[in-house]
C-alpha cells in the first residue's frame, strides 16, 4: 500500500512539475479593459521564449458553443495561424479583418493577439493555445472587458453632482441653523 501510494505522489509530481527548458503559454493574470472602438492587445507568450513561427497558434472564445448546424461540431476561431500564416477558413465571422498576430515576434515566443475596434460583442474568455507545443502548458486564459466609453465620465459626472448636492445641502442646513440660533425665545 505504501509503495502504491508512494508510486501515485511521484507521478502527480512528474506530472505537475515543469521540465526544465519547457515553455509555457502565459497569459495576463489581471483582466484587459477596452472601451468600445478601442484597439487592444490580449497578453500570451512563452516562457522561456520558444520560436512557434512553424507551429500551430489558435485563439478562441471557449464559451461560445459550436454551431449547431454544422454536423462536425467544429470550433470557430478568433484567430488561427497555421503553415505559418493566417487561417480564414474557420475565422469567427465578426473577426474578420479586425485581428492579427505580431507575426515578426513569433520566433520570440510572442502570441499576443491583437483585435482592433473592440465592440460590446467582444467582451469575455479568450484562450491563446499552442496544441503541439511539448509542455504541460500549452494554453492560456485572458479576460477581456469591454465598458461604454461614456461610462467612466458618468461616474466622475455623478460623483461631481453628489458633491455640489452635498455642499448644497451643508450651506443651506447651516443657514436655517444660524437663523433659528439667532432668533430670541420670546413667550407668547
Amino acid at each position: 500500500m505504501f509503495t502504491f501510494c508512494f508510486f501515485i505522489l511521484c507521478l502527480t509530481f512528474i506530472v505537475w512539475t515543469p521540465v526544465e527548458g519547457q515553455s509555457e503559454v502565459i497569459g495576463s493574470t489581471q483582466p484587459i479593459i477596452a472601451s468600445p472602438g478601442d484597439d487592444v492587445i490580449l497578453p500570451c507568450h512563452l516562457d522561456p521564449e520558444f520560436n512557434v513561427t512553424g507551429l500551430t497558434v489558435e485563439w478562441s472564445k471557449p464559451d461560445l458553443k459550436p454551431d449547431p448546424s454544422d454536423r462536425l461540431s467544429r470550433v470557430a476561431y478568433v484567430h488561427l495561424y497555421r503553415h505559418r500564416k493566417e487561417d480564414l477558413d474557420m475565422k469567427i465571422p465578426a473577426y474578420l479583418n479586425r485581428t492579427e498576430l505580431f507575426t515578426d515576434e513569433l520566433e520570440r515566443g510572442n502570441i499576443s493577439l491583437k483585435i482592433m475596434n473592440v465592440t460590446l460583442a467582444d467582451e469575455g474568455r479568450y484562450r491563446c493555445l499552442v496544441p503541439k507545443l511539448e509542455s504541460s502548458a500549452k494554453s492560456a486564459i485572458v479576460e477581456l472587458v469591454v465598458g461604454g466609453r461614456h461610462s467612466r465620465s458618468a461616474l466622475i459626472s455623478g460623483v461631481v453632482v453628489c458633491c455640489i448636492l452635498l455642499i448644497f445641502g451643508g450651506l443651506v442646513g447651516g443657514y436655517l441653523f444660524k437663523q433659528r440660533s439667532q432668533k430670541p425665545n420670546h413667550p407668547i
